[in-house]
């Protein structure tokens, strides 16, 4: 995470979250994270309706040039980037995992503008995901921004993060009897399967 806010957003949302997969909305308080709040949105999780935005914060409705409570979130984004953003977000759902990545918004006039994306599950009552909690974050604001709307978003690279990520541990490898340790080259252990 290279933005300040998605920092802070995780970082928040992973302490809520404690020993669960997610935290439930009701633990959010957003004046705990009022200092990022200008770049944060909460989205109603609604595939049919494209994921309308329940609450969207100041800088980021000024970067889009219009009110964003209401709107589908799936609506910023390039046709292409759409049907991603709706994959990524289904499997936010299905795995109970968060997302970061990168994004670039495009003005009328062709400005462009680079922005980190972070996607996180909020259940309710124990449904999941019940909201998403995120942040578009500008990585370096332009003088422009706010002043030209930003018409569409364009995914980039991006990956996901939380707690069933983190706990898939890597791969342990067994070291080699300590008569075959002095050999040089390939050597056949016996072992493998047992079903």
């Amino acid at each position: 995470m290279k933005h300040t806010t998605t920092r802070e957003v995780f970082a928040y949302w992973d302490n809520c979250r404690g020993e669960r997969l997610a935290p439930e909305r009701s633990d959010i308080e957003p004046g705990a994270i009022r200092s990022v709040l200008c770049d944060t949105f909460i989205l109603t999780f609604d595939h049919k309706a494209g994921h309308p935005f329940r609450l969207a914060g100041t800088r980021l409705c000024a970067v889009m040039g219009c009110e964003l409570k209401g709107e589908p979130f799936a609506d910023l984004w390039h046709e292409q980037s759409r049907k991603d953003i709706e994959s990524l977000i289904k499997t936010i759902a299905e795995e109970t995992v968060g997302l970061v990545g990168s994004a670039r918004g495009t003005t009328e006039d062709g400005h462009t503008l680079e922005l980190e994306l972070l996607l996180l599950p909020l259940g309710h009552r124990g449904r999941m995901p019940a909201r998403l909690l995120g942040a578009l974050a500008p990585l370096r604001p332009p003088y422009w921004a706010g002043v030209k709307p930003v018409l569409e978003l364009r995914l980039g690279h991006y990956r996901h993060l939380g707690p069933a990520i983190d706990s898939v541990s890597p791969p342990h490898f067994r070291a080699a009897p300590a008569e075959h340790a002095d050999r040089r080259g390939l050597v056949v252990l016996q072992g493998g399967r047992t079903d």
